[in-house]
């Protein structure tokens, strides 16, 4: 029984910063755009990635 009254408040707490951590999330914008993401995987990027140390036109170079 003793053990209900250390239990109850340690849940209590983390509910509380669950609910904070949510509310932090959906402030942020978390929750905004949910479909984009999982369309993103489906598109086909036939571009091969260009090689490190290439450098595209236009860039300058490192001084």
């Amino acid at each position: 029984m003793r053990i209900l009254l250390l239990l109850i408040p340690i849940s209590l707490v983390l509910l509380g910063v669950a609910i904070a951590a949510f509310v932090w999330a959906v402030k942020r914008g978390q929750f905004d755009d949910l479909d984009t993401p999982a369309l993103d995987i489906l598109e086909d990027d036939d571009r091969p990635a260009p090689p490190r140390g290439h450098q595209r036109e236009g860039d300058t170079p490192p001084p």
